[in-house]
């Protein structure tokens, strides 16, 4: 079992699939799809189920998932304190990040990147997606995290997971007896939104646009803390990113039976330097567990 068979593995857990895993990784697909069969081999297990272009993990697959990310987490860890080391990872990092993602994904990860590198003066901007183009752009920002894709010339976006949307309905919502929804089956509920300009807004219209349902809107906010507790009273419906649901207090959580997701990634702009704080950074974001 090697290091580079791991990494292959989780880009394609992370990626459904072992084309976008092997441009990620910048590996011939076919050498990558050789690597994951060693592995499984070795495990004596298959780890995911092919199914036409995506795949799916099985099992076994899901079970050696956080272990084999744990490991690419200690060598990432390992790697990057060799280097600040041996060279020195210092100067300021401006880090801007989407108001969806912050408090529930890097916050509660930040203080391990400041433990690695504590000469780095880490800035946070939390604003959206719009507004943290236009930051890169003028080399006010070094880089962000945001919900993909983002279509811009100069702009150089790399996906680090791809997260699953869940529906949040009151107490005693038709829908709470239940643990999983069709988003068909939403059709003329009151729903909960953010306001124009935030990503998730467009993820979550994205999904009822393709299953074709109609819905009323009856509020938009610039926070999901807002949206959460007027769902909880009943006042209606929301549909969240997976890594809020452990904050959707007094609500029911339901998964939706035809996946919706978004696509997390970070960006830079095309035409700035990388530094050594920028390398590391990234080099940790891809090994976090996106769980």
């Amino acid at each position: 079992m090697e290091i580079h068979q791991l990494r292959y593995f989780c880009s394609v857990a992370r990626t459904g699939s072992f084309t976008r895993a092997a441009e990620q990784e910048n590996v011939a697909q076919p050498s990558l799809s050789q690597q994951v069969r060693k592995l499984e081999r070795e495990i004596g297990s298959p780890l995911f189920e092919r199914l036409g272009r995506r795949n799916r993990l099985t099992p076994y697959g899901e079970a050696f998932l956080p272990h084999a990310s744990a490991i690419l987490r200690q060598v990432a860890e390992a790697e990057a304190l060799a280097m600040t080391l041996k060279q020195g990872v210092q100067g300021r990092l401006r880090i801007g990040v989407i108001p969806t993602i912050l408090p529930f994904w890097l916050a509660p990860r930040i203080g391990e990147f400041t433990s690695l590198f504590p000469d780095v003066d880490l800035q946070l901007t939390e604003t959206i997606t719009q507004r943290l183009i236009e930051h890169l752009q003028s080399g006010e920002l070094d880089a962000a995290v945001v919900s993909l894709p983002v279509q811009s010339p100069d702009i150089v976006c790399s996906e680090l997971f791809r997260e699953d949307l869940c529906l949040i309905v009151p107490p005693n919502h038709g829908f709470a007896e239940t643990d999983s929804a069709r988003l068909q089956d939403l059709g003329k509920e009151r729903m909960l939104l953010l306001r124009e300009g935030h990503c998730l807004r467009g993820d979550v219209l994205t999904a009822c646009t393709r299953a074709r349902v109609e819905f009323t809107s009856v509020f938009e906010s610039d926070q999901i803390a807002s949206i959460v507790p007027l769902v909880a009273t009943g006042f209606g419906i929301s549909l969240i990113p997976h890594m809020a649901a452990a904050q959707a207090a007094g609500c029911k959580v339901i998964s939706l039976d035809q996946k919706s997701f978004r696509r997390i990634g970070f960006l830079r702009a095309r035409h700035h330097l990388v530094s050594k704080p920028m390398k590391s950074f990234f080099t940790w974001l891809r090994a976090l567990d996106h769980l």
